[in-house]
């Protein structure tokens, strides 16, 4: 069978010569200061409130292992 999917898989040539094209007519463009300006701007609030979630998700613990490094485990 010489029939080819145009399906190509994670980490392929074409698009990551693609993605480095885009990505160095973006830098050429002149836009990536004020991308970066953009980017940086939010909700102070909203951002503390993201913070809080993913250090609280940090500090959740599978019951079934053993996290406790200060006692040796046996």
């Amino acid at each position: 069978m010489t029939d080819k999917s145009k399906m190509q898989g994670e980490g392929d040539r074409k698009s990551a010569k693609r993605y480095n094209e885009d990505t160095q007519d973006f830098v050429e463009s002149g836009k990536v200061d004020d991308a970066a300006r953009k980017a940086g701007k939010g909700d102070k609030e909203e951002m503390e409130r993201a913070e809080k979630a993913g250090k609280d998700r940090a500090k959740e613990e599978d019951p079934k292992v053993n996290r406790n490094h200060s006692k040796p485990t046996k």
